[in-house]
């Protein structure tokens, strides 16, 4: 998706952001979007090793001969 942006699109976009929000604004911006971008990570890392965990954790299912 960003493959196509550039270094020259790159610019641009930050000069946008500057002039929209003002310098005051975007150091908290960034931070609240890092900070975002972790919690997602750590979220998804989350499932994943519950997902492997729970299938770690199922026993296997025996057949019982039944007499009688």
């Amino acid at each position: 998706m960003f493959s196509n942006i550039g270094i020259p699109g790159l610019i641009l976009i930050l000069v946008i952001a500057l002039i929209i929000f003002g310098p005051s604004k975007l150091p908290e911006i960034g931070r609240a979007f890092g900070r975002t971008l972790s919690e997602f990570k750590s979220a998804t890392n989350d499932l994943v090793s519950s997902d492997t965990k729970e299938e770690v954790k199922k026993p296997a299912l025996t057949a019982v001969k039944k007499e009688g």
